[in-house]
């Protein structure tokens, strides 16, 4: 049920299920003629301006993805560990599991490997039945992460965990019982404020190696380059209307973990 929940109840908090909320209200008030009709519409039209406008998704977005850069070049440690939510399965009429925009996240692992950081890949993550089901995603992963170069003999799945959570409770089960101490963990820089504080409480010790940045320095300096950016930057969008839900999601997320006492 907390999972569903979890899912279900926040939708309600980003811009565009809050903005719908508020167009339903303005509707029940105008069949009530009340003076306050037009108030709630204006806060919608406020809450997708405000939630697509380029100054401030960058800002909510680097709060994020800047935190935990790494300040030199990552050390050689006894596994990569590798988050899930980077796939999509095979279903017709894909030919083979394709990647999501996070797929960088299995690239960037694969790579890892091949630079020879860590002798071993753990692949963490289910499917949810009622999200559409299909192969567990470290099945999936490890599909991918074989084209990318990892052997299979290289790679342990964990094919269990439905979230962040699951995924540090099941991958510290794996590193105990083969005596792994020290893992890089691979997610989305975004994800992974909430990621490494959840598996550092589960005493796992995991140095943070985050890819899949969506703003960098360049594009901070674009955001005034000129009138014609700045004039773009406010007028709305929907990729970064998906930028500030992902944020305000993790922000969420490390709220509602934080009283759960996983992290």
């Amino acid at each position: 049920m907390f999972l569903f929940l979890s899912k279900l109840l926040p939708v309600f908090f980003y811009p565009l299920g809050l903005a719908c909320v508020l167009i339903i209200l303005t509707l029940v008030l105008m069949k009530k003629r009340s003076r306050w009709r037009s108030i709630p519409i204006i806060v919608a039209l406020v809450v997708l301006l405000v939630g697509s406008n380029g100054w401030v998704t960058s800002w909510l977005v680097r709060s994020l993805e800047w935190q935990n850069i790494p300040a030199a070049e990552l050390p050689t440690l006894d596994a990569i560990v590798v988050l899930g939510g980077a796939t999509k399965s095979a279903f017709p009429p894909r030919p083979s599991v394709d990647l999501n925009e996070d797929g960088d996240r299995l690239i960037y692992a694969a790579q890892l490997y091949r630079e020879g950081k860590a002798p071993i890949v753990i692949p963490s993550g289910g499917r949810i039945d009622w999200l559409g089901g299909g192969s567990p995603e470290a099945a999936d992963m490890a599909e991918i992460l074989q084209v990318l170069g990892v052997p299979l003999s290289a790679i342990i799945l964990e094919p269990d965990s439905l979230n962040t959570h699951e995924n540090a409770v099941n991958v510290q089960k794996i590193l105990a019982e083969r005596g792994i101490d020290r893992v890089l963990l691979v997610t989305s820089a975004m994800h992974m404020p909430r990621s490494l504080a959840i598996f550092q409480h589960q005493k796992i010790d995991a140095i943070a190696a985050p890819t899949n940045f969506l703003v960098t320095g360049q594009d901070l300096a674009a955001l005034n380059t000129s009138f014609g950016s700045v004039l773009l930057n406010f007028l709305p969008d929907s990729d970064r209307l998906n930028q500030t839900t992902r944020a305000l999601k993790e922000y969420l997320g490390i709220a509602l973990y934080r009283l759960r006492g996983w992290l």
